[in-house]
Parts: C-alpha cells; structure tokens; sequence
C-alpha cells in the first residue's frame, strides 16, 4: 500500500556558485522543473515549487508545475517549507518531503521510500536517507557528511567528521590523512548522509520557532538543529549512492549531457 505525501521543492533563484541555478537549461526545460518531474514520478500526491522568484513562478507555470511565492527571508529551504506548511495549512501528520531543486538526477523510488520510512516510524519527526561508504577518503572529507544510527535506525548524530572514529584501523594513522590509502576496507557502519528529507507537517510548523544549536552553528548542519530539540529522525539505509546535484557550471555542464535538447 503506498504513502500518500507531498513533495516540496524550494527554489531560490539566488546562487553564489551558478546564479540563477532553478531556470538553467537542462534538455529545454529549467532545472526546476526537471526536478518537479522527478517527484511526480515518486508517486507524491502533489507536487509544487516553493519560490521566492516571480522568473520561477512563470517558468513553472508555464509547464503546468504547481508553485508558490513566498517571502525572501527564509535563512533555510526549511523555512520555506514552513511557510507553505501553514498558508496551506496541512494536517499535522501530513508528510512533506523536500525534494532539493538541484538535483535533476534524484531517484523517484527514494523520494518514495524516505516517505514511506516517515510513515513507518511514528516516533519520528522526520526521515532522510544514508548509504555505505566506500571509499577511505570519503571517511575523513568534511564535505561528506556522516550519520550515525542507533539500534532501531534512528539517527544519533551527524557530522563532518569521521563518525564512528575506529579507532583500531584510523588511529596509527592519525592526522597523516595521506596514509589512507593503506587502509583496510572501511567499516560497514560508516554511512554518508543523503540531503534527502520527510517531514511531518506538525514538525514543519514548529520549525522556524527553535532556536540555532551550538552543535548546529559548529558542523554547519542544519538536522542538528532537530536533534538538539529532542526531535527524532529516522534514516532509510539504501545501498547505492543517489546521482550528484548541481552546484557548479561543471555540474550543470554534466547533467545537460545526459538530456539532449528537445527543441
């Protein structure tokens, strides 16, 4: 039986690394909207962009995307879903998933299934997703957040890290990060985190009201916010690691490759 859920994508047309990301051209059509297609193909009983951009608006519109301006304040794209989350007022055990509007790439069944986990795990606020890694390197790259779980797979914290430290394999060879190499196979329960996330709407709501974490502001991560707060986030464990986002015109150069224009 599937989850019914809402899928969200904030936009924000701002961008220091690839200005005006959401309206890039991907195979004829903006980023935005390649993404919205993606979460349609999910399953998601609606879809819509949350925007700040009156260009996006129009470039949504435009292709029958479902989309709502809303202010330019928000610090987060979090925020942003809070605010659709109240003006359109969904029940409190409504489950928003926040599909990002740089990722053209993502995985329709993992939106899917990071809504469907929400929905498995009543105690929890919200879910996200992880994946092994494989790589030594990837271990101790603070770009590379990682997630640690508890026995019922919730998460107990994130970080920048190396979580969990093995101390028996890492440690001769710390900080001399260029030995890595001569590591052994990195442990199973060393998992990246996926930027994926399922919220209740009730969570939603509550969000912009919490104050920043200490352990938020230092890692730069925002989940730690909830944690902090005593919120619980539950982490579907998958295999394969998701396609890579856009941040750059490398990225964005990438990703056009994979869709010839349509004309």
């Amino acid at each position: 039986m599937s989850v019914p859920f809402i899928a969200v994508i904030p936009a924000r047309l701002a961008s220091t690394r690839l200005p005006n990301k959401p309206l890039a051209d991907i195979g004829g059509k903006p980023m935005v909207v390649r993404v919205a297609e993606r979460a349609r193909e999910s399953g998601a009983t609606q879809v819509l962009v949350a925007t700040d951009s009156d260009r996006v608006v129009e470039a949504a519109r435009d292709h029958g995307i479902e989309v709502i301006l809303t202010r330019s304040d928000h610090p987060t794209g979090t925020d942003r879903l809070a605010e659709v989350a109240t003006r359109l007022a969904w029940d409190d055990d409504a489950i928003v998933v926040n599909v990002q509007g740089d990722e053209p790439l993502i995985d329709p069944q993992l939106v899917r299934d990071v809504a469907a986990h929400l929905a498995a795990h009543s105690s929890c606020a919200i879910a996200t997703a992880a994946h092994p890694i494989h790589d030594p390197a990837d271990v101790f790259n603070p770009n590379v957040v990682k997630v640690v779980l508890d026995a019922k797979g919730v998460a107990l914290y994130f970080s920048r890290a190396p979580i969990p430290w093995s101390r028996d394999l890492w440690q001769p060879h710390w900080p001399d990060v260029a030995a890595l190499g001569a590591l052994p196979a990195v442990p199973e329960n060393v998992l990246r985190h996926i930027g994926l996330y399922a919220y209740r709407a009730k969570f939603l709501r509550a969000f912009p009201a919490l104050a920043q974490a200490p352990i938020e502001a230092a890692e730069a991560l925002e989940q730690l916010r909830a944690l902090w707060h005593g919120e619980r986030i539950a982490v579907r464990v998958t295999q394969d690691a998701p396609p890579p986002g856009v941040d750059t015109p490398a990225d964005l150069a990438r990703v056009q490759a994979l869709f010839p224009h349509s004309g």
